[in-house]
């Protein structure tokens, strides 16, 4: 029996994850910063607001310590169905987003991303564990910690006076 791999995890920092071009990237470097955490679809929508206020919400805040981490996700309505660099493509070029997108995932069922696993076994939403749609939002503190989970619907923009209060800024 294969041990489910968020044991003994205690914070997002403890996860390796990859990144849209396949490297590996160990979430520790991010320790210190606040992280949104969102799974994303290109034709979803919400696409067009959601990328448009995390834009937002990046150029305000990435100097001040906050980090987005987009995981293109397949799982709803099939409105992800790109690879990668039609992922990228859709995020950078279209939406000019400029903060990190990482490998597609799932965030659902036995082949949810560990990320995903212990995102939301901190905050199960009101439909359980499950993640509801495209553009879950996940709030994580300097310490790795999930702080809040907001529904597909909540406008990053909303999220903003939770991300200034974890950055201590009035």
């Amino acid at each position: 029996m294969g041990g489910n791999s968020s044991e003994g995890t205690t914070s997002v920092h403890d996860f390796t994850v990859k990144d849209i071009r396949g490297n590996d990237v160990d979430l520790s470097i991010y320790k210190g910063k606040v992280l949104l955490i969102v799974n994303v679809a290109s034709q979803c929508g919400l696409t067009n607001s959601n990328y448009k206020e995390m834009n937002e919400l990046y150029a305000k805040y990435k100097d001040q310590g906050v980090e987005i981490l987009a995981f293109p996700c397949n799982q709803f309505g099939g409105q992800e169905p790109g690879n990668n660099e039609q992922i990228v493509e859709v995020a950078c070029t279209r939406f000019k987003a400029e903060f990190p997108i990482f490998d597609k995932v799932e965030v659902n069922g036995g082949n949810a991303a560990p990320i995903y696993k212990f995102l939301k076994s901190s905050k199960g939403g009101f439909f359980g564990d499950s993640i509801k749609w495209n553009f879950t939002k996940f709030l994580v503190d300097k310490d790795g910690n999930v702080v809040d989970r907001y529904a597909p619907t909540t406008s990053p923009l909303k999220i903003e006076k939770d991300i200034k209060k974890l950055l201590g800024v009035a």
